[in-house]
């Protein structure tokens, strides 16, 4: 939206585009992509939503509209992360359309035409159209540039003409869905004993004294759990592990990192530019021409100069510098100009020691300090040793070594310090700033001295017979991997590969843990594998480029929507399950009778007494145990005095015994409280709503057999 008014400043028609793009995004659907069938089959079908399918073509045409919408907006076509966000969200869109209808059906909704030419000229104008028609400077909606474009509608080329009235024809759904969803909103409700609930959870506290017997106090190899223990607590537990259809993977990588002879192979290209740029008469032309960097006329100051240029200063103007091997590029500078700017630059050390409290006790000896060190370093003592051991901040590990900076980057007092100095050399006094108390060196004096220098840059980048190398490795590989178990002793034959896991990918995945645009793994996990069948676990991939390496996996597992399976939950399960069986053998232990201190004392060194003050019932947490909230509301229901019995917590086996209770205070502002709950719910509806009829509506997802 943002681009919206700049696109209208360009052009009338645009604006008509960009409004059509802003309701598509809203109702609309889809057009482009999916003709990526695989294996020639003739399912069509992208899903399913309450009973009806999606058909490919219909996908395509929601698709479409949101691209369109997308290049509007943006000025630019969707590159692969755009397009896997706007096929999510022409199938959101899907979803809601097709969800939501007999929805709105039932209850009879529907709009007007006199509601419809209120929402483009009336009243109550769309949202859409007023963002595309209001001024770019003020922000204000500009009814009169709506109507003049409306009046010339007829003259605009035929295809925008089609798209106003495409964004027309979406009008009454856009008003019918705010209606459906208003209705439901505007049924929520707080009571005033709700209110009055939650005023008393957050307001009341206690001081609870407490027994804690951590769960890490038994060793884990101490307790056994079976798959029967296991599967109970899952079937016990079900409503807590619903899950979407999962895939895990185990992948192995082949980077693709330029060689020796490829990095040799750009310092002899960067060599010869060296001397053509020399003698080249029109240097911005020749860094357009050579540099993978454009050409920058700015005068800079040693601040901002590259570090091998500041290293060879004074600069000589027409001279070459290079090349230079830095962070993966060669890189060539040419002087092509100096003049003296209007702030100065200088570079400085400095070893700041802080004061340890605000006293003015604290601020004298940390002066002191610094005086010592000062007086050190005027003696003779090393000034980038002293850094190392006395400093306090982030630069103490480089002696201190603060670099090149300008002015206006340090704070006053430093800044006066420094620029005052007209040599390099140590100051003679401390000085003072709201950071402590510095020593400080100007290593190089103060100048306004600037350079216009043009670079030419060019990446150490992989080779095509370095990368064919990588492909083949990554094939070889492929072919000795026939099934998972081969695919495992991938690494135990070649240490230098590593095998990694993604665990539970979901359908809509277009990363693969960190491998970007992994949509093709992912689409093979969830699909068809190279010989026409359905992936099976123990199925190995094809090799994937995916950027600069080369990528083989194994399907180890996949989960379907439902609920979780012990084998997808092991861990996790086993962790709860253990703690059970610990939370048992604690509790038996524990003695029933005798203060906590006694009980304690008998049950052995693991077990703690503490004290925490000021508990709320509504946060649930006991100082230096963690979140209770268990343990939190038992203490809330004893009296003073009356201890629990043992609770199987979070982190432990905890007793507690209320020592006070401090009640909420009354207050007149139960209303304020009512209307901050009802408006916290109110912002949860429209996602509520939306994922309440996607529940209903029975979603199946198929979309990866064509993206």
């Amino acid at each position: 939206m943002a681009l919206i008014n700049t696109i209208r400043e360009k052009s009338g028609v645009a604006v008509g585009l960009v409004a059509v793009g802003m309701v598509l995004f809203i109702v609309g659907g889809d057009l482009v992509g999916g003709n990526s069938r695989l294996f020639n089959r003739n399912d069509t079908t992208v899903g399913e939503v309450a009973g009806q399918k999606v058909e490919l073509a219909d996908y395509n045409n929601a698709l479409e509209q949101a691209k369109q919408a997308f290049i509007a907006q943006q000025q630019r076509q969707p590159d692969d992360q755009a397009m896997g966000f706007l096929r999510d969200q022409a199938w959101n869109q899907t979803i809601y359309r097709m969800a939501f209808q007999p929805e709105w059906e039932k209850l009879g909704l529907s709009v007007s035409g006199d509601e419809e030419w209120d929402m483009v000229q009336g009243d109550n104008i769309s949202p859409a159209i007023k963002q595309a028609f209001s001024d770019p400077k003020t922000g204000q909606f500009d009814r009169a540039r709506l109507i003049d474009y409306l009046k010339n509608l007829e003259k605009l080329p035929p295809e925008n003409q089609a798209a106003w009235r495409n964004f027309e024809a979406n009008l009454p759904t856009e008003r019918i869905a705010n209606k459906y969803n208003a209705l439901l909103k505007n049924s929520v409700y707080v009571t005033t004993a709700e209110a009055k609930r939650f005023e008393q959870a957050q307001n009341t506290k206690a001081t609870v004294k407490y027994l804690f017997v951590p769960y890490g106090s038994i060793s884990d190899s101490a307790v056994k759990v079976t798959d029967a223990q296991l599967q109970a607590y899952l079937d016990k537990n079900k409503g807590k592990y619903k899950v979407e259809d999962g895939r895990t993977v185990e992948y192995i990588t082949v980077p693709v990192v330029a060689s020796k002879e490829d990095s040799a192979a750009v310092k002899t290209s960067i060599a010869d530019l060296a001397t053509q740029f020399a003698s080249a008469p029109v240097d911005s032309l020749f860094v357009s021409a050579n540099s993978e960097q454009p050409y920058n006329k700015a005068f800079r100051s040693p601040a901002d100069l590259p570090e091998e240029l500041r290293k060879q200063l004074p600069l000589i103007q027409g001279k070459v510098y290079g090349p230079y091997a830095e962070n993966g590029t060669y890189s060539l500078y040419k002087v092509t100009g100096a003049s003296t700017g209007t702030q100065s630059a200088a570079r400085a050390s400095h070893i700041l020691i802080k004061a340890e409290g605000a006293t003015p006790e604290a601020k004298a000896a940390a002066k002191a300090k610094a005086q010592d060190i000062l007086n050190k370093i005027k003696g003779g003592a090393d000034f980038a040793t002293l850094a190392r051991q006395f400093g306090t901040d982030g630069t103490k590990e480089q002696g201190g070594d603060l670099g090149w900076f300008g002015q206006g980057r340090m704070v006053p007092e430093f800044e006066k310090a420094i620029f005052g100095a007209t040599a390099p050399g140590l100051l003679p006094n401390v000085v003072e700033t709201s950071f402590g108390y510095h020593v400080i060196k100007v290593t190089a004096a103060p100048t306004k001295q600037t350079y216009q220098v043009a670079e030419v840059k060019k990446t150490i980048a992989p080779s095509d017979a370095t990368r064919e190398a990588a492909y083949a490795k990554a094939q070889e590989l492929k072919g000795q991997a026939t099934d998972l178990e081969s695919f495992r002793k991938l690494v135990t034959k070649d240490k230098t590969l590593v095998k990694q896991e993604a665990k539970n990918l979901d359908r809509a995945a277009r990363n693969v843990n960190n491998l970007p645009n992994a949509r093709e793994l992912v689409r093979w996990a969830f699909g068809f594998n190279q010989n026409g069948d359905e992936t099976k676990v123990g199925d190995i991939s094809e090799v994937y480029e995916m950027g600069d390496q080369y990528v083989i996996a194994a399907l180890t597992d996949q989960r379907s929507k439902g609920t979780a399976t012990v084998a997808n939950l092991r861990p996790e399960l086993t962790a709860l399950v253990r703690n059970e069986e610990k939370a048992k053998l604690i509790s038996a232990k524990l003695p029933t009778a005798g203060t906590l201190e006694e009980m304690a004392s008998k049950y052995g060194p693991t077990a703690q007494v503490g004290t925490a003050p000021d508990v709320v019932l509504g946060q649930g947490n006991l100082t230096n145990v963690g979140f209770e909230p268990l343990a939190v509301g038992k203490a809330f229901a004893l009296k003073p005095g009356q201890k629990s019995a043992p609770i199987q917590g979070e982190q432990g086996v905890l007793v507690v015994e209320p020592v006070s209770v401090t009640p909420a205070a009354s207050t007149a502002a139960i209303k304020a409280t009512q209307q901050q709950l009802l408006q916290q719910r109110a912002q949860q509806q429209d996602s509520k709503i939306y994922e309440a009829i996607k529940a209903h509506a029975n979603v199946k997802d198929n979309r990866t057999k064509f993206f």
